[in-house]
C-alpha cells in the first residue's frame, strides 16, 4: 500500500470512527434524550455568557432556521434557555441551563479522554508534528470547502 493509500484509509476510518464512537459514548442514561447534533449545539452555545442565535448558527455553519428547530427541542428538554433581547427584539439570546452545562461537561470529557490518550502515546516532537499535520488538514478543508467569511 502506498503512503497516499494509507493516509486515505486512515483518514476515512478516523472520521467515521470519531463520529460513530463519540455518538455512542455521549448517549448515556443521563443524556439519552439528546442526539449527537444536540451535543454539538450545546457545545457551540458554550459555558460562558449567552450567545445570540445568529452567532451559534454561524459557529455551526447552519441557518438560524435550522438552528431554531434544534433549539426548540433543547428548550423543551430543559437544556437551553432562550430570551429575546430587550434592546433589539430581533435578537434572541441562548444559554445553557444547569442540565445543559452538565451535558456540555459530559461532551467535553469525551474530548479530554481522547486527547489525553493521544498525548500519552506521543513525545513532544511527535505531538508538534501531529498538531502541524492536523492544522494543515483543517486549513485544506477551510480553503477548498469552507465558506468565504466575507459573504
Amino acid at each position: 500500500m502506498t503512503a497516499d493509500e494509507t493516509l486515505n484509509e486512515l483518514l476515512v476510518k478516523l472520521f467515521k470512527d470519531i463520529m460513530e464512537i463519540e455518538g455512542k459514548s455521549l448517549l448515556t442514561d443521563e443524556f439519552k434524550d439528546l442526539t449527537y447534533n444536540d451535543f454539538h449545539v450545546i457545545e457551540a452555545i458554550g459555558m460562558s455568557e449567552p450567545k445570540s442565535m445568529s452567532t451559534v448558527a454561524k459557529l455551526m455553519n447552519v441557518t438560524t432556521g435550522t438552528l431554531t428547530k434544534a433549539m426548540d427541542g433543547l428548550t423543551d428538554k430543559g437544556y437551553v434557555v432562550r430570551e429575546r433581547s430587550k434592546q433589539d427584539k430581533r435578537v434572541v439570546w441562548v444559554c445553557l441551563t444547569e442540565k445543559g452545562k452538565a451535558a456540555y461537561l459530559h461532551h467535553e470529557e469525551f474530548h479530554h479522554r481522547m486527547i489525553d490518550h493521544i498525548k500519552e502515546e506521543l513525545n513532544a516532537q511527535e505531538t508538534t508534528v501531529l498538531i502541524y499535520s492536523l492544522a494543515k488538514l483543517v486549513d485544506f478543508f477551510q480553503q477548498v470547502y469552507g465558506e468565504n467569511e466575507e459573504s
